[in-house]
């Protein structure tokens, strides 16, 4: 049985989908961060059959739950202090996101305009779908 530390103060990420601890990673910019993450890949879970966990050492703030949001709605966030569990954070798709996603129009202004922010807006919550605020080039998330 692999044994993680515990946390004093920061989250874990619960309910990750197998596999998809190294994309939120990346999205999340933790690379960037001067803290402590462990990932933990294809943990045995009741719910899931298996799952991944991260568990990150810094203050929420510093983390963008909107992009979570997008990338697995399902994720619970619980928030650690003093070495216990304070609150559990549900999920929800956010109504706008920004610079997660690039506009594949190449006639959208964001592809002329290089400095622009990459704004997409929640239009259909149902199937997922989200359109750029520009050019409402449509944007569907992708399921694994």
């Amino acid at each position: 049985m692999l044994n993680i530390g515990v946390l004093h103060e920061g989250f874990v990420l619960d309910h990750i989908e197998a596999g998809r601890s190294m994309e939120i990673y990346k999205y999340l910019n933790l690379d960037k961060f001067d803290c402590c993450v462990a990932i933990i890949k294809n943990a045995r879970s009741n719910k899931m059959g298996k799952k991944d966990i991260i568990k990150i050492e810094c203050p929420i703030d510093q983390i963008d739950l909107d992009v979570l949001g997008f990338i697995d709605h399902n994720i619970t966030v619980n928030i650690i202090k003093d070495d216990a569990v304070v609150e559990k954070k549900r999920l929800s798709l956010p109504k706008e996101i920004k610079n997660i996603v690039k506009c594949k129009n190449p006639r959208c202004i964001t592809s002329i305009e290089q400095e622009l922010d990459q704004i997409f807006v929640l239009t259909d919550e149902a199937r997922e779908i989200y359109r750029c605020k520009y050019c409402e080039e449509k944007y569907r998330r992708k399921k694994k």
